[in-house]
């Protein structure tokens, strides 16, 4: 071994808990938008005061296979107050009568916009549809007044092509972290065959 080889470092993680490596990207000018399939159905929505449980029930349908939580976790009043925010926009990807994709762009911060969340249904990937949203969302947060940089952060419980993904669109790595939380498939928050690639150690 290398004098200047570091050694691994692990940590263990307690039961109940779930850990995953984050992973926060930027993109710092709007992209050249990615080609979408020409016969590509459903169309993206604003939806201006989407009440709570409407949101929640878009939130767990495409968040539930990657243990999207945190939403899950807030008080209704307070997740109420962040959709009626000025500086929240939420648009939904529709094909037929369903909503089938979440948008949420966070322009809280001055200069910049967050893809807060991002996603499509099951039934959606691999289609091109996420091509379509993340295109319509680089468009209309750089088309913001004073936004100069649109960053978002993604994680290994993810799609496993989803920095693959965000990388081809044009955003870039800035900084990784671990996130150990407890696992919202035992405290009820999520059905418990929710994300079956990622074990339960109860």
């Amino acid at each position: 071994m290398s004098g200047n080889t570091m050694p691994a470092r692990f940590q263990s993680v307690e039961r109940g808990m779930i850990a995953a490596v984050a992973t926060t990207l930027e993109c710092l000018a709007p992209p050249e938008p990615r080609p979408e399939p020409a016969n590509l159905a459903g169309s993206i929505e604003a939806r201006p005061g989407i009440d709570v449980e409407t949101y929640l029930g878009l939130y767990r349908h495409v968040g539930a296979d990657h243990l999207w939580f945190s939403r899950l976790y807030m008080s209704r009043d307070e997740l109420a107050a962040i959709l009626a925010s000025p500086r929240t926009e939420v648009y939904a990807y529709r094909v037929g009568a369903r909503d089938e994709g979440i948008l949420e762009l966070d322009f809280a911060e001055a200069g910049a916009c967050e893809i807060k969340y991002f996603g499509v249904a099951r039934s959606l990937q691999g289609t091109g549809a996420a091509r379509r949203l993340m295109n319509f969302a680089l468009s209309r947060a750089f088309a913001a007044e004073g936004v100069r940089r649109v960053w978002l952060h993604t994680n290994t419980i993810d799609h496993p092509r989803a920095l693959d993904f965000y990388r081809r669109t044009g955003f870039r790595p800035i900084g990784q972290e671990i996130e150990i939380t407890p696992d919202p498939r035992l405290n009820g928050a999520l059905p418990r065959d929710s994300a079956p690639h990622v074990p339960i150690f109860e």
